[in-house]
């Protein structure tokens, strides 16, 4: 019988072409190793999508299949069923109407939810009509029990009675009294609310800051900063020692900056918490970046480096020794890329030691090192000890200075690759901001090997994309970059015309903002026998960017708008992220 079933299934996705029949083979003998029926095996080896999956599973039973990502869940439907019985039994309302209420449930065919589902719906005297749903769809509708504003309003009733004794104290007392009322009162529940809903968000910053009247909340999220939630004043100073006290540092102390890192974990997972406080006229405001260690590190085709760019850094980290220097304002996404190339340089026979502030993500096989201003470990001392560790790849998180900038330059001289960031506006500013470090020009062209700038832009969402009409000014900017590059270049790039360009109307699946996600935009310029002699003879802005235009670099403007006519991004994007 579950063989029969399998292979209904199996025939099902080879009728929608959604696995290749040629492998099919291949799949039973593995799926007999694990144990496991064909389609199982095909869907937890994530051979086939999971929403795919689900729909042919919802075919082949003939129950009907809902899609609930992006779904805004009305908070009366979700009371009809209790969250643990959601969680317990897998299955969340979704639609009520009179009687009737409709179920999403990831196993239709479980009889310990039918049964808990019949006698819910027997004692709220409702009529239920099943669906099956995938994982995502319910895991991101159980979230919905767990309201932002609902859940703060909980935890601020009783605050005010809680903070309401104003006996006079010593200091020491007051910072004990604190310490203890802001652990046992709704400020901790607060805290926690906050930063639980702005991880599952997809934030990458929260900033909390008083105002004259109130406490703003807002998350990060794809660069663009988010209004979240506003709280009474009241509650600022609590909130804000919480944070102190989880980061450990001074919560008697308001007059000045304090910045510090805490851990914790949420639904399983360990996340690193890096932490900035800043006195401001309306009270202190705290600035908490997420630091998720879990996050798969991202290939350089993921982040946009496409074509000659992807072909140049390639060769570059592949010779024994040198320097890459990747370069772009904060928040340009320049630590992603250095883990994208160390991913790449990762190999069992080679020693790769990294200094960063802070370490982002975890990478098995480096060794990866925090530095420490205020004990005295610095990019520059640590790059000292770290030349005494026998390493193959070095990578520096940033040179800020001419100390750091003579060792980076000595240990690529000296047979290691070194991976580092530089701040410039852009490839053709890096090597006079060396030379104006103290770095002679004769060693800039010995060790280094290649420049990388870039900028992030946020992504279309490619469920809602369509394409738009291209005014008069779009276009003419368009034929500009596209008219620098050779016909060589135009052909190995496929553009023609008419030029077509797109962006998102906004749909569930990006929360309405017609983008999703983002990605970089580059510029790449490598260390040539022209560049080298430009260096060393007529070092000149003007002189460098005729190199590159030999080198045919594109810019990150003409990167951005090959994108653009790719459909990956809009125009908007683009000239936002390039205008200096």
């Amino acid at each position: 019988m579950v063989v029969q079933k399998s292979k209904q299934i199996i025939d099902l996705l080879l009728e929608k072409g959604l696995i290749e029949s040629q492998k099919i083979e291949s799949y039973k003998q593995k799926a007999n190793e694990a144990g496991q029926t064909l389609d199982e095996f095909v869907f937890r080896n994530k051979i086939i999508e999971e929403e795919d999956y689900i729909q042919t599973k919802a075919e082949f039973l003939k129950i009907p299949y809902v899609d609930l990502r992006g779904e805004k869940i009305p908070s009366n439907v979700l009371k009809e069923i209790p969250e643990e019985a959601a969680v317990h039994y897998r299955f969340v309302p979704f639609f009520k109407h009179g009687k009737q209420i409709d179920i999403a449930m990831l196993d239709p065919k479980d009889i310990r939810s039918l049964e808990a589902l019949k006698f819910i719906a027997l004692r709220h005297n409702l009529k239920t009509r099943i669906f099956i749903t995938s994982s995502s769809s319910f895991e991101e509708t159980l979230r919905q029990y767990r309201v932002l504003d609902l859940e703060v309003s909980e935890a601020l009733k009783g605050i005010k009675k809680d903070l309401k004794s104003k006996k006079p104290v010593s200091k020491k007392e007051k910072v004990e009294k604190v310490e203890r009322l802001v652990e046992k009162t709704p400020v901790s529940k607060i805290v926690d609310i906050i930063i639980r809903h702005a991880y599952e968000g997809g934030a990458s910053d929260i900033h909390i800051e008083p105002t004259e009247t109130d406490l703003r909340v807002r998350f990060r999220i794809d660069g663009v900063l988010h209004s979240s939630l506003t709280l009474p004043k009241q509650v600022c100073s609590g909130v804000i020692s919480r944070i102190k006290i989880l980061t450990n540092l001074k919560i008697d102390e308001s007059r000045k900056p304090q910045d510090g890192r805490f851990h914790m974990d949420i639904d399983g997972k360990g996340l690193d918490f890096r932490v900035s406080t800043l006195p401001t006229l309306n009270g202190e405001k705290a600035a908490l970046r997420i630091l998720d260690k879990s996050i798969g590190l991202r290939s350089l085709h993921e982040l946009g480096l496409e074509g000659n760019a992807h072909k140049l850094t390639i060769e570059s980290i592949k010779k024994p020794y040198g320097m890459i220097l990747i370069t772009g304002p904060t928040g340009s996404g320049k630590s992603t890329t250095l883990y994208a190339l160390l991913s790449i340089l990762n190999q069992e026979g080679v020693n790769i030691i990294t200094l960063e502030d802070p370490i982002e993500y975890d990478i098995e096989g480096v060794n990866q090192s925090q530095v420490k201003p205020e004990i005295g470990y610095s990019f520059a001392s640590g790059l000292r000890s770290i030349l005494r560790q026998d390493p193959d790849i070095i990578m520096v998180g940033e040179i800020r200075d001419k100390e750091t900038a003579e060792l980076a330059v000595h240990a690529a001289l000296t047979g290691h690759i070194v991976l580092s960031t530089l701040h410039t506006n852009d490839a053709v500013g890096v090597i006079p901001r060396l030379i104006d470090m103290g770095i002679d020009p004769f060693l800039i062209t010995s060790s280094l090997n290649l420049i990388i700038a870039q900028r992030l832009v946020r992504r279309i969402c490619k469920y809602c994309r369509k394409e738009i009409e291209l005014d008069r000014g779009v276009k003419n900017l368009i034929e500009r970059e596209v008219n620098k590059l050779s016909q060589e270049q135009k052909d190995s790039l496929s553009i023609k015309e008419p030029y077509k360009i797109y962006q998102g109307k906004g749909c569930k699946y990006c929360d309405n903002q017609g983008v999703k996600g983002r990605m970089a935009i580059f510029e790449v310029f490598s260390m040539t026998p022209g560049l080298e002699k430009v260096v060393i003879e007529n070092l000149t802005e003007s002189a460098i960017k005729e190199e590159a235009r030999r080198q045919k670099m594109l810019s990150m403007l003409q990167d951005g708008v090959l994108k653009v006519l790719k459909g990956t991004t809009t125009i908007n994007e683009v000239i936002k992220a390039t205008k200096d």
